[in-house]
């Protein structure tokens, strides 16, 4: 299963959005603290609303104590940065990957990209300095998931009335 992991998020609305995005995809979601609000569950529940009791949401009280526990269970840890090296869409994603987004107001720190597997960015248009976290989350998610095979499904056939 791939996972989501959310450094220290700041703003409410974009957390609920890719909770709802987690839940949807089937992905679980990695929370690393402190975060810029009140990450408990009547917190999250307004702002993930009714999704909540469909995501697999694991808190992780510093990004030390996330980052020994995907080192112990032997996760990959894949960071989106403007900052990375290689596009997403032609970096190799394994099932099981953890995806880190950054902090809406500041990314990770150094250290955090010296830690990461793999530092992958979306390409964009130059003089523009980035996407909002949730939809950068999803446009990632998507290609990981296509490339792994963890669509879910069924789908109609194509050309099929749905």
């Amino acid at each position: 299963m791939l996972r989501l992991a959310l450094y220290q998020p700041d703003i409410p609305q974009n957390t609920g959005t890719m909770l709802r995005l987690a839940a949807c995809l089937g992905v679980a979601v990695e929370i690393i603290e402190p975060a810029g609000f009140d990450v408990s569950d009547r917190h999250l529940r307004r702002s993930g609303l009714d999704y909540l009791d469909h995501v697999a949401i694991t808190r992780h009280r510093s990004y030390a104590a996330f980052d020994a526990w995907r080192r112990q269970a032997g996760i990959r840890l894949v960071l989106a940065t403007t900052a990375g090296s290689v596009p997403y869409t032609t970096h190799v994603f394994r099932d099981g990957d953890c995806l880190m987004v950054g902090r809406e107001s500041a990314g990770v720190p150094e250290a955090v990209h010296a830690d990461a597997d793999a530092r992958v960015a979306i390409p964009m248009r130059a003089g523009l300095r980035s996407l909002n976290v949730a939809v950068a989350a999803g446009m990632m998610l998507g290609e990981a998931l296509r490339q792994t095979g963890g669509l879910a499904g069924p789908w109609p056939a194509p050309g099929a009335v749905g």
